[in-house]
């Protein structure tokens, strides 16, 4: 096997695309101590071996949100997937689809919520950063009900704007500009230029249909930045119950009490992350927050997960600690770039097989078998 793990298929990643595309993807904020908080965290969770237990299949499909799903994964949402590789966003639904895995598209994502629908269909999520405007937040709602999303995702953990130094040492500028090194790198990447010129400059199609008198570029990314600043808050999530009757699950939770409080308001889930990282550079890491959400909202609600997954083996430590699901942006997107849509199946082919040898390590057979089997001196604080 030529890429036998995601770090494999993100070193791919990285030779194939401009090195501006790859830094958007690749980055947190700051000096990426979040993200390496992250990794760090995850290490340090460690599962005692069980012996002697015989041979037997692992469960690998889970129940979560009122839905069957095959794996215990999901794809989250990322922000201008297109710019990895063109097209990602059909990509990754039509995958999350086959694969019976949820697919979560972002607000700013390179295609609008009604060309994605039909690709993702029962697997479709939309992850929503509150407009400043109520009018554009109701109407966005109405097009992501009527297009059939099954959830949506109201991300909470962007207050303001991050930095980003990484992208910005790359030359991805706000509003972006094209210069000649950002042009050499495109040039030195054929494949990916060749297929952007056939998918056309990504653009944020959702945002951009509400933005009038914004002919130039520059303009318009200026408006679209106001635009979804809108400083959501607790009367936020009420006004949004009152108008979606979906699903809805809200993601940037690592209080205790907010999920509890969220619970209590009639969230339908939430969803652990510190943003992968990419937001606040002097936040704790996720997974040492998530045992102390899930024990606030109690063992029967739902909890999401993300930031820091990895591989399979992280995706246990996550169900291990309280997660129903984990989520992973980077490694999808890393296995897009890589291999198109024969990375994001050998991407899922890597989760599985490394579930199964890892579940067999440790005696574990059932997800729920995990917990057990956690050496407790090793869980982060």
């Amino acid at each position: 096997m030529r890429y036998p793990s995601i770090a494999d298929l993100r070193e791919c990643a990285r030779r194939r695309i401009p090195n501006f595309a790859f830094e958007y993807i690749d980055s947190g904020t700051g000096d990426d101590r979040t993200l390496e908080r992250n990794r760090d965290a995850l290490d340090r969770v460690l599962f005692i071996p069980e012996i002697l237990h015989g041979k037997r299949d692992c469960t690998l499909g889970v129940s979560v949100l009122d839905h069957d799903w095959d794996l215990p994964v999901g794809v989250a949402p990322v922000g201008m997937s297109g710019l990895m590789w063109p097209g990602a966003e059909r990509r990754l639904a039509r995958a999350a689809r086959a694969h019976n895995i949820p697919y979560c598209l972002s607000s700013v994502a390179a295609a609008s919520p009604e060309e994605i629908a039909p690709h993702a269909g029962h697997t479709a999520w939309f992850q929503l950063y509150v407009p400043a405007s109520r009018d554009i937040c109701t109407d966005i709602i109405r097009r992501v009900h009527d297009s059939g999303y099954q959830a949506l995702v109201l991300t909470v953990d962007v207050p303001a704007p991050s930095r980003r130094e990484r992208q910005r040492r790359a030359g991805m500028g706000y509003p972006p500009k094209l210069s000649l090194r950002l042009l050499l790198e495109m040039l030195l990447h054929p494949s990916w230029s060749l297929a952007m010129a056939r998918e056309g400059t990504p653009s944020l199609k959702l945002l951009e249909s509400y933005v009038e008198n914004a002919r130039r570029h520059q303009d318009r990314f200026i408006h679209i930045g106001r635009m979804i600043q809108g400083c959501p808050d607790w009367q936020s999530i009420a006004d949004i119950r009152q108008i979606w009757e979906r699903k809805l699950i809200v993601k940037g939770v690592q209080r205790p009490e907010d999920g509890l409080r969220l619970r209590d308001a009639g969230v339908d889930a939430v969803w652990v992350s510190n943003h992968g990282g990419r937001q606040f550079d002097a936040g704790p890491a996720s997974i040492a927050m998530l045992r102390g959400v899930r024990a606030a909202v109690g063992p029967d609600y739902p909890v999401l997960f993300d930031s820091g997954i990895a591989g399979g083996l992280d995706v246990m430590r996550a169900l291990a600690c309280g997660a129903d699901m984990a989520f992973l942006g980077r490694g999808f997107h890393y296995a897009v770039a890589a291999l198109g849509d024969r990375g994001v199946a050998h991407l899922l082919h890597l989760l599985r097989a490394e579930l199964v040898s890892g579940m067999a390590q440790i005696g574990a057979f059932e997800f729920g078998d995990l917990a057990s089997r956690l050496a407790n001196d090793s869980l982060p604080d």
